[in-house]
């Protein structure tokens, strides 16, 4: 199995749609690959070399015969630094050179020396896309294992509507790291995750909830889902499209989201709980609405029940993954919920005075037994969730808990 690509050689070739190249820089270095462009000398009429430099942070090549470039092959040298070769915008010039095996530029020529792999993002004129030589020289392609992400359907740079346009960049960046054909730190592992706040109701209009916005445990479940895993979300009540790929279960409650927790924990490997569970409920919920009868109301709380505390005390757990959210002496806390509840990991950070709720960037200090430590340095929540997945990912692997979780647990706990 391959891994997934770290080192990712972009190739841009000389279509309308190379405006859009810079932005799937972007997105491939938010998935933690670094990106080396090579221009052909058509894509330099549409975007200039400097703009790609700007955002890779590496200077981009262009020319086969760079005297120092060359001077140390360095075609050879990028066609062996590239994990994965993409080419996007791939016009149907640069698709029918590579067919026949033309190496009359530096891209070209790359390709035709690499063993990583090829993808191709095509992106030309209806016609063009459907003519039988490009059709033939596409399948050329395919058959020695060229992969094709596209093209797209829809209005056109020309005016045209139809089959020739470029994918967008995040779907492309999105192909290229999910699964990778089966072939990630997760794969063949069903994984569940929680994300999310809970809503513990109080009368059938008012309840009590917290600040979580949910954006951390659906870009866990991204990447998990991006790592080959197959991956349940149980969600409390957000408003976040669901990561492609995952299955959503929408639940309001602690109680809910405890009870479809344990009805999808068959057969998972991994329980990664990023969901912010309410710590009490009323403890006696009103059938109808509370009326404004005074200046004061009093309100008993009752614990309510503690999800992850309940899985952890299971017969036979999966590995688990928690999450600390502290306001003061994070580590301190984030220690004492590791052993408290006998998790594998735990991620934790420091929240309050505008800091990790409901924004989107954050930053990590994960902890495992044994005085394990790692930094997640301040980034994405989507970049910072992938590099807490490999984290997982390298964790799960040295640990002895191959096993799925097969049995029901005996009842809740309510510990904190």
């Amino acid at each position: 199995m391959s891994p997934q690509p770290r080192k990712i050689l972009l190739g841009v070739t000389g279509g309308i749609a190379a405006y859009k190249s810079p932005d799937l820089v972007r997105r491939l270095m938010e998935h933690g690959a670094e990106v080396q462009v090579v221009m052909s000398r058509g894509a330099q009429q549409f975007v200039t070399a400097l703009t790609f430099q700007a955002v890779s942070g590496r200077t981009v090549r262009t020319d086969l015969f760079d005297a120092a470039a060359e001077a140390a092959m360095g075609h050879i040298e990028l066609a062996r630094w590239a994990d994965e070769i993409i080419v996007a915008p791939a016009t149907a010039e640069f698709i029918a050179r590579l067919a026949h095996g033309f190496a009359d530029d530096l891209l070209a020529t790359i390709c035709l020396a690499t063993t990583a792999r090829i993808t191709l993002a095509p992106a030309m004129n209806r016609q063009m896309w459907a003519n039988a030589a490009t059709q033939a020289n596409v399948q050329i392609l395919k058959d020695r294992g060229v992969r094709m992400l596209g093209p797209a359907s829809g209005e056109q740079a020309c005016g045209e509507v139809g089959v020739g346009r470029m994918l967008e960049p995040a779907q492309i960046a999105d192909e290229v790291f999910t699964t990778r054909g089966g072939a990630g730190p997760l794969h063949g592992l069903k994984v569940v995750v929680t994300a999310g706040p809970t809503r513990e109701a109080i009368d059938p209009v008012r309840f009590i909830s917290n600040r979580s916005s949910g954006k951390m445990g659906y870009a866990v479940a991204q990447a998990a889902r991006e790592a080959g895993a197959e991956v349940v979300l149980v969600s409390g009540p957000v408003q976040i499209p669901t990561p492609r790929g995952v299955e959503r279960v929408e639940v309001e409650s602690a109680e809910q989201m405890l009870d479809e927790v344990r009805r999808n924990l068959v057969g998972t490997h991994i329980f990664i709980s990023a969901a912010a569970v309410s710590d009490y409920r009323a403890h006696q919920v009103a059938g109808e609405k509370i009326k404004k009868t005074s200046d004061t109301m009093e309100l008993s709380l009752a614990r309510a029940p503690d999800v992850l505390a309940t899985i952890s005390r299971s017969e036979s757990p999966p590995f688990l993954v928690g999450f600390a959210a502290e306001t003061e002496h994070v580590e301190r806390n984030a220690l004492a919920k590791l052993t408290g509840k006998n998790l594998d990991m735990i991620a934790a950070n420091k929240v309050g005075a505008g800091l990790a709720f409901d924004k989107d960037e954050n930053a990590l200090t994960v902890y495992w037994p044994n005085g394990g430590k790692r930094e997640l340095a301040f980034t994405s929540k989507l970049a910072l969730a992938r590099q807490l997945v490999e984290v997982i990912a390298e964790r799960y692997q040295a640990s002895n808990k191959t096993r799925s979780f097969t049995t029901k647990s005996k009842s809740p706990a309510h510990a904190s």
